[in-house]
């Protein structure tokens, strides 16, 4: 099958590398621009990006999709697939629905739960136990397109958002393979989505990441696994603003909301009702990651001391 692939993150990439080995005609990528990063600023290419050029893919980065470039581009390229996966750009109707199978998402979650930019860090931050990928039939609104497949994965009680990107880029990659099979054997029937049960999972910000230890020991817990890595829970410690970046909960009480209890060189956090979750890494400012254990040993930190 002849298919433009949009992606732009990490994420994306075992999609487009499935596409390339289960022998589709990948004839084109369309992905964001490259943006500074880095202390340098230095200029880098997005993660699709660098896999189409390693394969010989023609790449192409407009600014807009609404300017009439990008459509004559894939009139060009005549496709009858277009495959987006984490682009970032919304596309006109009349690049929606130009290829002969219009357009198809992959998206991580299970919809109509968690539309949106930020599915796999909310459904952690919401303590979901489970979640997956759906593919949809695109259409106009935000991942409100008719249901093709969906796969399911279960979400364990300390897994942080990072390892389940990386479980959920590897499933969408086989639903994505499953869904085209099925595109050309006519067998799909697609699924409108019930608007009643859906859920909105918007973009993650800075204001979302400082710890409340009022909150329950599962609601601390799952903002730190649900932030991390990125924009990563944090809190006050000594004066200084430390990163929360995994934690453990435990069966063990004591202490009012924020108080540290040290023990065999592990640090413990109590949270509502006393309840203690175990911090398992944390990052001093303008330090690197470390654990628990290492950061005690450099910092005179002792029992009853406490997170702001």
């Amino acid at each position: 099958m002849r298919i433009v692939f949009m992606g732009t993150p990490d994420f994306a990439v075992p999609c487009l590398k499935r596409l390339v080995d289960d022998g589709n005609e990948v004839v084109g990528v369309f992905t964001q621009p490259d943006k500074p990063k880095g202390r340098g600023y230095t200029l880098t290419p997005p993660p699709v990006k660098v896999f189409a050029e390693e394969n010989g893919i023609p790449v192409f980065q407009p600014k807009s999709m609404r300017d009439g470039e990008a459509l004559e581009i894939l009139k060009r390229l005549n496709p009858e697939l277009n495959v987006v996966t984490a682009y970032g750009k919304i596309l006109p109707p009349e690049i929606l629905y130009l290829p002969k199978f219009c357009s198809i998402n992959i998206h991580a979650s299970l919809l109509p739960k968690y539309r949106g930019a930020a599915p796999i860090q909310w459904c952690i931050l919401n303590g979901e136990k489970e979640t997956g990928v759906t593919s949809m039939l695109m259409n106009e609104g935000l991942d409100t397109g008719d249901i093709l497949l969906s796969e399911k994965l279960p979400i364990d009680e300390n897994m942080t958002a990072g390892e389940l990107h990386d479980k959920l880029s590897l499933l969408g990659a086989d639903v994505l393979s499953k869904t085209i099979r099925a595109l050309l054997d006519d067998s799909l029937k697609p699924i409108k989505q019930n608007d009643d049960e859906s859920c909105y999972s918007p973009m993650l910000t800075k204001a979302l990441c400082p710890i409340d230890f009022t909150k329950t020991i599962d609601e601390v817990h799952n903002k730190i696994r649900g932030l991390s890595p990125w924009p990563t829970a944090t809190a006050v410690l000594g004066g200084k603003k430390v990163k929360l970046h995994s934690s453990e909960k435990t069966e063990l009480k004591g202490g009012a909301p924020g108080e540290i209890t040290v023990s065999h060189g592990e640090m413990l956090v109590a949270c509502k009702d006393g309840k203690l979750l175990k911090i398992l890494e944390l990052q001093p400012e303008g330090k690197k990651r470390m654990s628990a254990e290492a950061f005690l040993l450099g910092h005179k930190i002792q029992s009853g001391d406490s997170f702001k």
